[in-house]
């Protein structure tokens, strides 16, 4: 399920992002779509691909595996202080969006790639 109200466009320094149509009110889910779950032994090999980049840490279980989300999650730019948050369905092997506070319309919508919306870790990006 992709709301009707988000939509991909150009976003500023980051190429693609997913954007909001109309104003959302917090706690809104926005997005649930399935995941392609991989093991750990797959997940070196996509290391190796751009496609690293867009994967997932699926970890239920003490399993060390990932996950490709299919539909627009992908795409979801990252921010530290991010106005959506991500959550992870183990048993449906889906990952949910939902907005953590008032959207205005034309606004991108953001997740923490750490998993909590304000995790101030640095992200595999930036670290040096």
């Amino acid at each position: 399920m992709i709301s009707p109200v988000v939509y991909i466009n150009h976003s500023e320094e980051r190429g693609r992002g997913v954007f909001a149509n109309k104003a959302l009110d917090a706690d809104t889910i926005i997005e649930m779509s399935p995941v392609v779950v991989m093991t750990a032994e797959e997940r070196k090999l996509l290391d190796q691909t751009l496609l690293h980049d867009y994967i997932f840490e699926w970890n239920n279980n003490d399993e060390k595996n990932c996950c490709m989300a299919l539909g627009y999650i992908p795409v979801y730019n990252h921010s530290y202080q991010s106005n959506c948050e991500y959550f992870m369905d183990y048993e449906a092997q889906t990952i949910s969006i939902k907005t953590v506070r008032h959207i205005d319309a034309g606004e991108e919508l953001t997740i923490n790639y750490n998993g909590d919306w304000n995790d101030e870790k640095k992200v595999w990006f930036e670290v040096k």
